[in-house]
């Protein structure tokens, strides 16, 4: 027995539809909590439950409510986790980092409800300059470098965050990176979504953030050696301009895939560099290490920048490359001409 719950008028839905099936009410809880996150006022009976499988109708504006409220829901988790951890766990980035990982689970979690994996990108935007946030007010440090860094991941995190609701088009719609693992990997799909597509970036985030958590147990660089102000000005710098040069790699991309649909674009920064996006994502976190170069020399926590320059090269400008390749006939071209960064 199937029936279907709509939010509108005229049985059509405002936002979404969820089909259920009649079951044991192991999961009618659930059920009435999905639906306040879908914004919706519509108790289920309590021997209805949803199926895991929810269809996927809603508007863009509606999916970018949902996101959000999904967000919230693992933000309140990690910070509830964090906290209950502290009698156990003395070591508060250990605590953060079970944190963000809880996070990234729900998120997850909800991205199998949808059957989408994109629930996830913005995760990659969002969690840093909220954490550094957090973690200013939870250690009581508002010193110079850390004014420094919360300029520069807020700035960061508002572009990237920026093109992201921009080039969203609901949660109907999969990045194609993702229905091609989905596709192609089916019976270890969901290993993949889990590990590599959700965890994976998590963990190399974390690890590229580490360097700018370690800002906060920094002395007045007014007080140290002037070169230490100059690095940790410099560092600063380099993550505003490459913030900056993605912000206008964005612009330019849109504009001329608005104007030249499915042609190869190959203008301002796309002229001197195939991926200048990547090139100014890789420079942030280079910034981000920089700063904390400038109080503590080379150590093992460059690892982070390391690993975040990595996975570009290896894994997301390699996959962006073979379907540009697939796509567009003139990208052969164009990619024996131009720099693989800038």
């Amino acid at each position: 027995m199937h029936k279907q719950y709509f939010c509108g008028t005229n049985n059509r839905p405002a936002c979404g539809r969820v089909e259920v099936t009649q079951n044991s009410f192991c999961f009618s809880f659930f059920c009435q909590f999905i639906w306040y996150f879908n914004f919706f006022v519509v108790p289920l009976p309590l021997n209805l439950t949803i199926t895991l499988s929810m269809k996927r109708t809603y508007s863009k504006g509606c999916s970018i409510a949902l996101i959000t409220a999904i967000y919230a829901l693992a933000g309140v988790a990690g910070v509830l986790l964090f906290n209950f951890t502290n009698p156990l766990i003395a070591n508060p980035l250990i605590r953060l980092f079970l944190a963000d990982v809880l996070a990234t689970i729900i998120v997850w979690a909800f991205g199998l409800l949808y059957e989408n994996v994109s629930v996830y990108d913005p995760y990659w935007s969002v969690f840093p300059p909220v954490a550094f946030l957090i973690w200013a007010f939870y250690t009581g440090t508002w010193s110079l470098p850390v004014i420094l860094l919360l300029i520069a991941s807020w700035y960061w995190g508002w572009r990237l965050t920026r093109n992201w609701a921009i080039t969203f088009k609901g949660i109907a719609h999969e990045d194609w990176r993702y229905t091609k693992y989905r596709s192609q990997h089916p019976l270890v799909f969901h290993l993949i979504n889990l590990f590599g597509l959700n965890m994976m970036p998590t963990l190399v985030v974390f690890a590229a953030m580490l360097p700018g958590l370690k800002l906060f147990e920094t002395t007045n660089p007014l007080t140290t050696n002037p070169l230490t102000l100059v690095l940790l000005i410099i560092g600063f710098l380099v993550c505003i301009a490459a913030a900056t040069i993605q912000l206008i790699a964005d612009k330019q991309i849109h504009d001329f895939r608005a104007g030249h649909p499915g042609k190869c674009c190959n203008v301002g920064l796309w002229k001197h560099g195939r991926h200048p996006n990547y090139f100014g994502e890789i420079s942030f976190w280079w910034g981000i290490w920089i700063m904390y170069a400038a109080f503590n020399g080379i150590d093992w926590f460059i690892c982070g920048a390391i690993a975040m320059t990595a996975m570009f090269l290896g894994i997301s400008i390699p996959l962006m490359e073979k379907r540009q390749l697939a796509n567009k006939p003139e990208y052969a071209e164009y990619r024996k001409q131009t720099r693989i960064l800038i």
